[in-house]
């Protein structure tokens, strides 16, 4: 198998040609504040921008849920790749050829933790494929077929079967090789004291989930008969993260059409792959999250959604509505009435009649007009003032100049109202919405909300780690002033040791660069920590006195707690020699004086 080599210099050239502003502005909307670039973060759910890209450095960092890094790990962790596949993904992006090598055993037996999750959900669903065909499959089958799935779509699919025993796809991964770790990292398996490891599916139709780049990342499974619950997911993996995966999107990237088809289930987007509509797809057993919305983005510039008509199915759609807007996806709601979703749909009237209705699809704006219309009485004065407020601050979170006085004028044709009325009621609540948008950026970065969960478990030396990390590599000047003082032997443990070592061989070389360090554990799935260590902002306000006052604290903190740690370990030294150089040491400590 031909594989890739790559040496440091070939990494920082890939690294520099991929400015990563631009690749991360590709599919998160940056707004640009200062030096740093601000968005929602891509892989959590969030309100107020707290994903914060910095140009200098060449890195990000979310400080709602710690993810961070260069841009080598974001595209591993955006598209699901391996640390090699985003290195050839990026050098594709620039025009730089790869050189490639035979990989040899020993290189092959390291492959990463997460490859070998992907290869075992890949061989499970091969088993599950094959047992639908065989007797056991057989009411699985049936279901299918009554669904009026072809043999041709089922395979275009991967649908399979998970089977009635307690224990047989386990067996069957573990006669392929696979450990029992391996096997409930991909969340194919329950382990309990009484039973041990089990099944996680039994006697379901099994639907493969794929991300976009064709690998299996886990599995939705449909019980046959009365059992609960009716659809059962695969648990949040290393490789499956479902506010992020869309089922369908591997296939439905390719399509030429210039929108995409939202659906909510599995059956909804098989059904109308196999009516010509590869661009359906739908999120996994979860409500719309930003994170669909920039995978979408990536694909399309416009979305229809089509719900279920029913009560349920309108709230979703109004849900979506908001969040596909904001990540500036052109938005428009398809009616399925008299049908409840698209498969019923284009079964009873025909495709003609769908494609006149997603022709037809309404304009997001007026959908979510007449969805607020239902909660109020417009018979009603009371209630028409009502509407008519909620409508004005959904006016005011659009973004665009130009669309907000469109919409305006169209509200205010629509439902009777002076246009300049309306007008002030949006810039009102225009001006609240940013009054309470920066208490919650305040709430965020002024207090450290999002720091603040990971800070819980440190002790004062570990947070000192970090500060003194962060600003040795932020500053020459501070490198320099606590030299003399400080070595990578007196960080803790074993990450940040190799991060202060890297510091260290970064500026004696005179090339230190904070998005290469993060590089040199990209293929360890570390990056996000190392980034985390040397990301801990402090309050950089501070006088010249305020500052070397705080740097001598933390250096007299790191290099105590080392102190403290040689104290109690065993490393042969005479016990009395020991003692001498430990009092000696300490006593150096009150002579620290650091000035930047």
């Amino acid at each position: 198998m031909k594989k890739i080599r790559y040496n440091d210099d070939l990494l920082g050239e890939i690294r520099q040609r991929n400015d990563i502003v631009d690749v991360i502005g590709e599919v998160v909307k940056l707004k640009r504040s200062g030096a740093n670039y601000f968005g929602l973060c891509p892989f959590h759910n969030e309100k107020t921008g707290s994903f914060c890209v910095n140009k200098e450095r060449q890195t990000y960092h979310c400080f709602g849920c710690g993810a961070g890094g260069n841009v080598i790990t974001f595209v591993m962790d955006y598209e699901n790749f391996s640390f090699p596949e985003a290195v050839e993904h990026l050098a594709k992006k620039v025009g730089i050829e790869l050189p490639e090598y035979e990989e040899t055993e020993e290189e092959k037996r390291g492959r990463t933790f997460k490859e070998q999750v992907l290869e075992c959900l890949k061989t499970c669903a091969v088993y599950y494929y094959k047992r639908l065909y065989s007797p056991e499959g057989r009411l699985g089958l049936e279901y299918l077929r009554k669904r009026g799935l072809t043999d041709e779509t089922i395979r275009s699919f991967g649908l399979g079967f998970s089977g009635r025993g307690y224990t047989d796809a386990v067996d069957h991964l573990k006669k392929k090789g696979f450990s029992d770790e391996i096997i409930d990292a991909a969340g194919l398996c329950n382990i309990t004291e009484k039973y041990g490891m089990s099944d996680r599916f039994f006697n379901r139709v099994m639907f493969p989930i794929m991300d976009v780049n064709n690998k299996v990342i886990g599995f939705g499974g449909r019980v046959m008969g009365d059992g609960e619950p009716k659809y059962l997911n695969s648990p949040e993996t290393v490789v499956f993260d479902k506010s992020h995966n869309m089922y369908g999107m591997n296939v439905a990237r390719r399509s030429r059409k210039p929108y995409r088809i939202v659906c909510e289930g599995y059956m909804d987007v098989i059904s109308m792959h196999q009516a010509g509509y590869t661009e359906a797809v739908a999120s996994l057993g979860t409500a719309f999250t930003p994170g669909h919305a920039s995978l979408l983005k990536r694909y399309t510039k416009e979305v229809r959604l089509t719900y279920d008509s029913d009560e349920a199915g309108m709230k979703a759609a109004a849900r979506a509505v908001p969040i596909c807007n904001s990540a500036g996806l052109v938005t428009r709601v398809i009616d399925l009435e008299p049908y409840k979703d698209p498969d019923e749909f284009i079964k009873g009237l025909g495709a003609e009649e769908f494609d006149k209705r997603i022709s037809e699809a309404e304009n997001s704006f007026f959908y979510m007009l007449r969805y607020f219309e239902k909660d109020h009485d417009m018979s009603d004065p009371e209630g028409r003032t009502a509407f008519l407020k909620r409508a004005a601050a959904y006016i005011a979170d659009i973004d665009d100049e130009m669309a907000r006085e469109n919409y305006i004028s169209a509200t205010a044709s629509k439902y009777a109202v002076k246009e300049e009325v309306l007008r002030r009621s949006v810039a009102g609540a225009m001006e609240r919405a940013e009054i309470r948008q920066e208490a919650e950026s305040r709430s965020y970065f002024q207090e450290g909300a999002g720091r603040r969960s990971s800070d819980k478990a440190d002790s004062g030396s570990d947070k000192a780690e970090r500060y003194l990390l962060t600003w040795m590599c932020d500053d020459e000047r501070i490198f320099e002033a606590v030299k003399p003082y400080i070595s990578p032997d007196d960080f803790k443990d074993d990450l940040t040791r190799r991060i202060a070592g890297k510091i260290f061989e970064g500026y004696e070389k005179e090339n230190l660069n904070v998005a290469d360090i993060i590089t040199g554990f990209a293929g360890e799935d570390k990056a996000g920590e190392a980034m985390a260590i040397i990301d801990a902002h402090m309050d950089v306000s501070q006088s010249d006195d305020e500052r070397s006052q705080a740097l001598t604290d933390l250096v007299i903190k790191v290099k105590k707690a080392a102190l403290d740690r040689m104290r109690t370990e065993d490393n042969g030294m005479d016990p009395l020699k020991k003692s001498l150089e430990e009092k000696k040491a300490l006593a150096g400590l009150k002579n620290i004086r650091i000035s930047v």
